[in-house]
């Protein structure tokens, strides 16, 4: 008599159960994605640095550009009325009225505002309201966190007697006997002494010198200025002191090494 038990004699064969291997697989792509989001995520914070160092080159690359052509608007001005403008406007009384910024405009391709402003009267007067909400992109550096809607400038001159731009006395470029080339015409300030465009108000000859850190401008390490030779350079926060100084005097006699 024969001993097989095998499907003829109506025993089915014995299969594998697979819901058994599903939790497993579940948990290989778990890790799968688990792993993936994590390489993902490093990959980020190994290029993030990268792109934001990229994104600063070309926000004051930018910025650069912008007091190019300040600078450029300066020549122009010299060139049209032989003296450079003064660093505000005043009326009969000394009191103050414009910015050298609202003196430059025609030569910014904003001939059209320019001619819209009253300038007999101070630029915050009812009569310029529209200049409090008018915003000139040249006067704005990307870098800045301010809300360029709001008309705030970091870029300003050296107001001091001594500077290029000695007060509401226009010079010109005959009386910069240090050189154009050694001598500041613009600079950039901290965000906290930040002004409107147009008000009449710059940095003093103190806060350009100050060292602190509320004293910086937004780009790491330095600061751009325009130079009086129409050329734009990165001046560093290390310069010492005495060169900082003589690069804002138009005739100090210095004999001045240059930083740059």
């Amino acid at each position: 008599m024969s001993n097989y038990t095998g499907p003829s004699m109506g025993i089915p064969p014995v299969r594998q159960n697979k819901s058994n291997s599903l939790p497993i697989v579940i948990v290989i792509l778990i890790g799968a994605v688990v792993g993936l989001v994590m390489c993902a995520g490093i990959l980020v914070a190994l290029l993030l640095p990268a792109v934001q160092a990229a994104r600063e080159a070309a926000r004051r690359m930018q910025c650069s550009n912008n007091l190019k052509q300040i600078a450029l608007a300066l020549h122009n001005y010299e060139s049209a009325y032989k003296s450079l403008p003064p660093a505000y406007t005043v009326d009969a009384s000394g009191n103050r009225l414009h910015s050298w910024r609202t003196l430059i405009l025609p030569y910014l391709e904003q001939q059209a505002l320019y001619q819209q402003i009253d300038l007999s009267k101070p630029w915050n007067d009812p009569a310029n309201a529209m200049l409090l909400q008018t915003n000139i992109a040249t006067y704005s550096c990307p870098s800045t966190p301010l809300d360029p809607m709001t008309g705030m400038t970091t870029y300003q001159i050296i107001d001091d007697p001594s500077s290029a731009f000695p007060g509401s006395t226009p010079t010109s470029f005959r009386t910069i006997t240090d050189g154009t080339s050694n001598t500041i015409f613009v600079t950039e300030t901290s965000i906290k002494d930040a002004v409107h465009w147009a008000e009449p108000k710059d940095q003093s000859l103190a806060t350009f010198m100050g060292s602190g850190k509320d004293s910086r401008s937004v780009h790491a390490g330095g600061r751009n200025i325009a130079l009086g030779d129409g050329s734009v350079v990165f001046l560093s926060d290390n310069v010492d002191a005495k060169t900082k100084e003589s690069m804002t005097t138009a005739a100090g006699g210095e004999n001045m090494i240059s930083p740059f």
